[in-house]
């Protein structure tokens, strides 16, 4: 417990020391709904980056398909992810994600994390993102993104084909790829003072 509390403590001395030399804003606390409308938007228009792990370890993908909104009267993020992608198993482990909404000067970044897996890459690191550890969850935030949903997973469910359209079937899923949903309580929510301005 003694060396997990330290590592802990190391991990968040040297975000800060990063952060101050890179000049990074300011994180307040927001309601989960103050974005949403930006948040869908985004999705059809680049993408989001979601991002799994830990301290330790963690990967960030690319994710074009999600529903923020509320369910069982909480807040709540769905997000879809293929077995194959590698944040599906950080995922798994640790039972937790960051929605991450990208700047408008990040187009680059989320093609890349879209394209280039994390089982041969460092995409924090190719990139120059700056982790910042969850304020309630184990996975971090990416700090140059201007808003953040951090999600505990509540319910997941696999995508059953025989309840899918024929051209859902064919059009996504042609070699039977099928995603898992996790439905993710949003246990904290926090953004960029000046959010408004970049998104």
């Amino acid at each position: 417990m003694f060396l997990k509390k330290k590592n802990e403590l190391l991990f968040k001395s040297i975000i800060i020391i990063r952060n101050e030399g890179r000049g990074m804003n300011k994180k307040v606390d927001v309601s989960p709904i103050r974005y949403f409308n930006d948040t869908i938007r985004l999705l059809g228009e680049g993408g989001l980056l979601l991002v799994s792990g830990n301290e330790k370890k963690a990967n960030v993908m690319t994710i074009g398909w999600g529903l923020p909104g509320r369910l069982w009267a909480k807040p709540f993020f769905l997000v879809a992810v293929r077995p194959s992608r590698y944040t599906f198993q950080f995922i798994e482990d640790t039972g937790s994600f960051t929605v991450n909404v990208p700047t408008g000067d990040m187009k680059e970044i989320l093609n890349y994390c879209g394209t280039v897996s994390g089982r041969e890459h460092d995409k924090f690191k190719e990139k120059g993102l700056t982790l910042l550890p969850g304020r309630k969850v184990s996975s971090p935030v990416i700090a140059e993104c201007a808003v953040h949903y951090e999600c505990k997973v509540a319910f997941k469910t696999k995508v059953v084909p025989v309840s899918l359209p024929s051209e859902v079937l064919s059009t996504f899923y042609p070699r039977g790829d099928y995603h898992t949903l996790y439905f993710g309580e949003v246990l904290a929510c926090y953004a960029d003072e000046d959010a408004e301005n970049k998104l």
